[in-house]
């Protein structure tokens, strides 16, 4: 059984006094009600907003998205922020079917998706085929370290490189606010003061005109957040906002149990409830198999190549690597398929012995879900991390333990 439940997947609302209490109409934005709003997934306009006066809780990633539209079609929109996201230029346009053609050669995909992690976590990338603005901050820290004097370099030194472009990065962020929004105030609210990798970087090229329009009020509440929900509106900062309709931009749950997520708590050998197996943490090898969990193949990022930038890298590999497990035990006419516990050490004991967490989302960023909102993520975070030499270096390591055929750490009976 291949568990590919998503890590990013079951909506969270937000703890906010008086959620229940409000009479008029709300729904989570996983959850769009076009049968309210008008317009459908295609992008037709929501018309059925134009008498209405909206809330959007939230103005992170799916916010972003979703205020433009919004903005179109309210007929006054309320945006309630506690962070502002940095936005940069997005410059989505159809490909160029000649550039492609070029580059379609053969392999290209996977060529992109290693060219990618590699650039994104700071590989052995030599050059950028991704040229994106996940990339950016990539080649600039590399630029500069690249221009320190190879005599004295100390991680010391590196960091403060890293510090140096990511300020340059967030600068350049913080600047396209004043170009486009037209109120000084409004601008800026919306600017972002924490390094890019604190909060998940976003990129548009409408979000901050919907600010522009004369029916879209930004409401910023310093960081606090929404006070309390009544029955007729939102309060913040003392100030009720009076709404026919509340949208929760308020994103998915992240680091609850395994269980909780999946919807399901497994069974292992011996009635073993996984909930049981990972009371104290995660335990796997590659993130993948769990000891007493025969036949359970987890596809997942964490304590692989912990890459949460490009899940897909993650899920390619994963899905590689099980079926080639998977060919290799009807070959042998196995039936089950087990990770030693002592290979499970093993690996765990190996993640461990690495630098742990990243700067990404470290207790010093803003809150967001990157770090727990700023809350003590408790004992069990210490295993969500990754394989030590980065995840440039696990995807190879991964490629030559299926490619050579023993499958090291497995049982097949």
């Amino acid at each position: 059984i291949g568990l590919g439940t998503g890590p990013l997947h079951v909506p969270k609302l937000p703890g906010i006094p008086g959620i229940a209490d409000f009479k008029g109409h709300s729904f989570h934005t996983s959850r769009w009600d076009y049968a309210y709003t008008g317009g459908d997934p295609l992008g037709a306009p929501m018309e059925r907003l134009a008498d209405k006066r909206v809330a959007i809780i939230g103005t992170g990633a799916t916010s972003v998205q979703a205020v433009p539209h919004l903005a179109k079609t309210a007929g006054r929109l309320y945006v309630f922020q506690r962070t502002p996201s940095s936005v940069d230029v997005r410059a989505n346009a159809p490909i160029d079917p000649e550039w492609f053609e070029g580059v379609a050669t053969p392999g290209w995909q996977q060529r992109w998706l290693e060219n990618f992690t590699a650039n994104q976590a700071m590989g052995d990338a030599t050059e950028d085929l991704v040229k994106d603005g996940w990339t950016d901050l990539s080649r600039r820290i590399r630029a500069k370290i690249a221009a320190l004097p190879r005599e004295g370099l100390s991680p010391q030194k590196m960091l403060a490189a890293y510090e140096d472009s990511d300020f340059e990065k967030m600068e350049e962020i913080r600047a396209r606010v004043d170009a486009i929004v037209e109120d000084p105030q409004t601008a800026e609210k919306l600017k972002a003061w924490y390094r890019q990798l604190c909060k998940r970087p976003c990129f548009h090229d409408a979000y901050l005109q919907a600010f522009n329009n004369p029916n879209v009020t930004l409401v910023d509440t310093d960081g606090k957040g929404v006070e309390r929900i009544t029955e007729t509106g939102v309060v913040a900062a003392g100030t009720e906002y009076p709404v026919d309709c509340i949208i929760y931009a308020s994103g998915f749950e992240v680091g609850t149990p395994f269980q909780r997520r999946a919807g399901f708590d497994l069974t292992g050998r011996g009635g073993l409830k996984l909930s049981q197996a990972w009371a104290e943490g995660m335990k796997t090898k590659h993130g993948t198999h769990v000891h007493g969990f025969p036949n359970a193949f987890f596809v997942q990022p964490a304590q692989g190549a912990n890459l949460i930038s490009n899940v897909p890298h993650n899920l390619t590999e994963a899905g590689r690597t099980i079926a080639a497990i998977i060919r290799h035990a009807l070959d042998r006419g196995a039936r089950e398929v087990e990770v030693t516990e002592a290979a499970q050490d093993a690996w765990v004991d190996l993640l461990l012995s690495g630098p742990g967490r990243m700067m990404m989302g470290s207790s010093d960023c803003t809150p967001g879900y990157y770090n727990n909102e700023g809350q003590d993520p408790g004992p069990a975070a210490r295993l969500n991390v990754g394989y030590p030499a980065g995840p440039s270096a696990y995807f190879r390591y991964l490629d030559a333990w299926r490619s050579s055929g023993g499958f090291e750490g497995l049982e097949f009976r």
